[in-house]
């Protein structure tokens, strides 16, 4: 048996317990979503938002990218916050990292990838701006894991500058914007970074 060929009698299988469980689980998943949390993260195929939060279909909307990055100019990512922020209100946006990234290792040599180059320029302003600090840790893994989470951390003040977010601050709604970066060795979530509605974007909004 061919692995696509897997996936699709994994699907029926899936559907089949499912059912089993809820008969009307699909009928009502069909009807609407009404997410709290918006997630962006990396694309990476080992950090599966749904698996590691023990979320279900319909309780996140999610977008994926190379190192989980937040552009103002990367249409795809902005129609997605406008659409999660306006139309479906979620509470939360959760920028989600992960120790290991290779899109921050990347970032962090000399080398050309090809198209990724451009992409890429937005984590190397990041390192730049945080060399000091990175390039004393003592080990490469450690400077790539610091880079992880001030890459995070930049995200999640780039998120709170769209118009859709300061627009929903100005009238007085949500989300709060999260920074987590997830463990590949431990499967853990951690919290580095928490933004909620500041008068002014300050350093001190951060915490």
């Amino acid at each position: 048996m061919h692995s696509i060929d897997k996936l699709l009698l994994e699907n029926k299988a899936w559907v089949y317990e499912t059912l089993m469980d809820d008969p009307e689980y699909f009928t009502r998943l069909a009807y609407d979503q009404e997410p709290e949390f918006l997630w962006i993260g990396c694309s990476d195929s080992r950090v599966p938002a749904n698996k590691i939060t023990g979320t279900h279909p319909g309780e996140l909307f999610v977008h994926r990218n190379i190192a989980n990055v937040v552009m103002d100019n990367d249409i795809n990512v902005l129609s997605v916050i406008d659409y999660a922020v306006t139309y479906l209100k979620v509470k939360h946006i959760i920028v989600c990292g992960h120790y290991g990234c290779g899109g921050v290792k990347a970032a962090m040599t000399s080398k050309s990838f090809g198209i990724l180059d451009k992409w890429l320029l937005n984590i190397k302003k990041v390192y730049d701006d945080n060399r000091t600090a990175i390039d004393a840790a003592p080990d490469e893994e450690t400077k790539t894991n610091l880079l992880v989470e001030y890459n995070v951390k930049q995200q999640v003040i780039n998120i709170s500058k769209t118009a859709s977010v300061q627009n929903a601050w100005q009238n007085n709604q949500l989300p709060q914007i999260h920074g987590w970066v997830y463990g590949l060795k431990d499967g853990l979530l951690k919290q580095i970074s928490k933004l909620i509605k500041p008068a002014a974007l300050t350093a001190n909004s951060i915490l």
